[in-house]
């Protein structure tokens, strides 16, 4: 066992394959009872030593990848975990965000875990965000984008915690993939979280930004099925492990709303972060394009083959019509021409396109033209079977975690 103090009382954690591991460390308070909604707030102090043993609960979420929860039962959604080869060093830190679309996601899976990237001599934190209703539904009386509030303030943890633990608060790197890609983008946006990292690595960035007034429709959407008003007081009242089934609801329905929520129902995206003029001033291309985090090196890129992922999830692969390429050309990529192809290789080819790739190309492309540096990559490498060099595949690549 190893023990570490951090402000609000000393962590114990564990050795293991070489590595001092801590998991489940609170970086904010229990984001419940009066605090639900709320931007994150400080971690109440303890006494004594904290076990930090196990990964703390994930944050309330839909059950539409069959993700269920690990850890262990409680309100204490946001924490963090920390992998360090040297608590004495002076080592960079790399901090990851995870995706799940906005709508699921947790720390604790065991393809972030972070010994193999710790023993190449960095500090690796990862943490959990509010996904959802709870972090990203646009709800009155309440902030804007509270799961992107929480990665700030995991990252303001990180900045004042993060020596006690071997890392150099001046070199941080965040790197995240899908919604972790989109956040990092986000982030990069956001004046809150200018000054927190230095690098910053995004992965597959979704396009999806909402406007208020959309983010604002489907949340009213959202809660009609309980019958009660997107407000904190009506949303208050309804069991955090209750509210995401809010969210599966809509989205076994949403192919009803394309007319009224355009490109986003068409691609079942319920939940994104909100361009609301404040927490996100205006959408990351935009303000990358201003010169916003010129000072931040970054690297975006995607994956040669991101549909497939989702081709497989939803049935599809070896059975795209035409009729359904064109419409995905139709939606996707009005007015463009893409070369004559089979039905499905079209398919795959829009969709990647309007998704990932051409979002992380634009986000390197807005990097550069406001004086930064950027690097833009794609993942080509293939397992074998059909999935190709899909969403996705570059996750177990970079922990080292297959």
């Amino acid at each position: 066992m190893v023990e570490v103090r951090v402000s609000a009382g000393t962590v114990r954690g564990a050795v293991e394959s070489g590595v001092q591991v801590f998991r489940g460390i609170p970086f904010a308070a229990p984001p419940v009872g009066e605090l639900r909604f709320a931007a994150p707030q400080p971690v109440p102090s303890w006494d004594g030593v904290r076990d930090s043993l196990a990964f703390g609960p994930p944050p309330p979420q839909a059950q539409v990848f069959g993700m269920d929860g690990i850890g262990v039962a409680g309100d204490d959604w946001l924490t963090a975990n920390v992998w360090s080869p040297d608590l004495a060093g002076d080592l960079p830190v790399m901090v990851w965000i995870q995706g799940g679309g906005y709508t699921v996601g947790m720390s604790g899976l065991p393809e972030y875990d972070g010994t193999r990237l710790a023993l190449d001599g960095v500090v690796v934190v990862t943490f959990n965000y509010r996904v959802g209703v709870e972090g990203f539904a646009r709800i009155e009386g309440a902030p804007a984008n509270r799961g992107l509030l929480d990665q700030v303030a995991a990252l303001e943890w990180v900045r004042a915690e993060i020596r006690a633990f071997g890392g150099d608060p001046g070199r941080v790197t965040v790197f995240g993939q899908s919604a972790g890609g989109g956040s990092v983008a986000a982030l990069l946006a956001m004046p809150r979280a200018a000054g927190l990292f230095h690098r910053a690595i995004a992965s597959s960035v979704p396009g999806v930004f909402f406007t208020p007034e959309l983010a604002a429709d489907i949340a009213s959407v959202c809660a009609a099925e309980l019958g009660l008003r997107p407000t904190v007081a009506d949303l208050s009242t309804v069991d955090p492990v209750l509210l995401p089934t809010v969210g599966d609801e809509v989205m076994a329905k949403i192919g009803q709303f394309t007319g009224r929520w355009g490109r986003a129902a068409h691609k079942n995206i319920p939940f994104a972060p909100v361009v609301d003029g404040d927490v996100l001033p205006v959408t990351p291309w935009e303000a990358l394009a201003a010169g916003a985090a010129r000072d931040v090196e970054l690297v975006a890129g995607h994956t040669r083959s991101e549909q497939r992922l989702l081709t497989i999830i939803e049935g599809l692969l070896g059975t795209v019509t035409a009729a359904q390429a064109a419409q995905a050309a139709e939606v996707f990529a009005p007015g463009l021409e893409y070369p004559r192809t089979d039905p499905e290789e079209l398919f795959e080819v829009v969709c990647s396109d309007w998704l990932f790739r051409m979002p992380s190309l634009h986000l390197a492309q807005a990097q550069v033209a406001g004086g930064g540096r950027a690097f833009l990559y794609e993942v080509t490498w293939a397992p074998p079977g059909p999935f190709g060099a899909c969403h996705g595949i570059d996750v177990p690549l970079v922990f080292g975690n297959p």
